[in-house]
């Protein structure tokens, strides 16, 4: 199976939930929206989707 390259943003899925939420009538907390996307990580680290880097700054 060949390899790609995916970087996960939990920024980028924060403001996806944020704007699918809100298409549907409600209104989640910013900080709510945080825990969504960390969920949303952690689920694909557990499920073997992703594999976590962590980048040298």
């Amino acid at each position: 199976m060949k390899e790609i390259e995916v970087i996960i943003d939990t920024e980028e899925i924060a403001d996806y939930f944020f704007h699918e939420l809100t298409s549907r009538g409600y209104v989640p907390a910013e900080g709510e929206l945080e825990e969504l996307a960390d969920i949303v990580f952690d689920y694909l680290l557990q499920k073997c989707i992703i594999d976590e880097e962590i980048e040298d700054e």
